[in-house]
């Protein structure tokens, strides 16, 4: 049987099936994130494998890339239009808040590669931490504990816990309190049941 199974993945139809079940996916991910209800998106969002926690807020999101490589925090809010992928993982700690227009991307081309590959590595984003408004995270970097990232900031490489952070690409511009004592685990959302 394995002999059939490598057989049928070496010829020229396995790549586009491939692609098939990922355009599937990504299909199926954008009408779960344009759903009317933060429960049934968050309902559809462990379907398709990501680990949601209970008291997180999931806003209408864009895209999602893996979704099961994907983990969202109690008591973190996911604002609107994000786009997620989560195909070298993504964790994002407790008590986060991502503006609208968020983007994470765990891989991208090389450019200086003959051949045009692929490199890339997991996204953590810490405990505490404003991610603001359209803000763009690329693949291997970890936010650290109460870091803020200001709006349209390009974060290339790890931010020190409680430092703010702003510009293209992101570089430090401040510092935060390290006495945060701030927990959403129990609070009530003031949003539209339809956002």
């Amino acid at each position: 049987m394995g002999n059939l199974r490598d057989a049928f993945k070496s010829t020229p139809i396995w790549p586009k099936l491939r692609g098939a079940k990922f355009g599937a996916a990504l299909i199926l991910g954008e009408m779960i994130g344009s759903l009317p209800s933060g429960v049934l998106r968050t309902i559809g969002a462990r379907a398709m494998g990501m680990k949601v926690a209970r008291t997180a807020k999931l806003y209408r999101w864009r895209e999602v890339r893996d979704a099961h490589n994907i983990t969202i925090g109690d008591g973190s809010i996911i604002g609107m239009w994000a786009t997620f992928d989560g195909r070298e993982g993504i964790t994002i700690g407790k008590n986060v808040n991502f503006s609208s227009e968020v983007a994470l991307w765990t891989l991208q081309h090389d450019y200086n590669s003959p051949t045009f590959a692929t490199s890339g590595g997991p996204i953590v984003i810490e405990d505490r931490a404003w991610i603001s408004f359209r803000v763009t995270i690329l693949p291997g970097v970890t936010i650290g504990e109460g870091a803020v990232v200001a709006a349209n900031a390009v974060v290339t490489k790890d931010v020190a816990p409680y430092t703010v952070v702003g510009g293209i690409p992101a570089k430090k511009i401040g510092d935060r309190s390290d006495n945060l004592s701030y927990d959403w685990t129990n609070a009530r959302s003031h949003a539209a049941w339809f956002v």
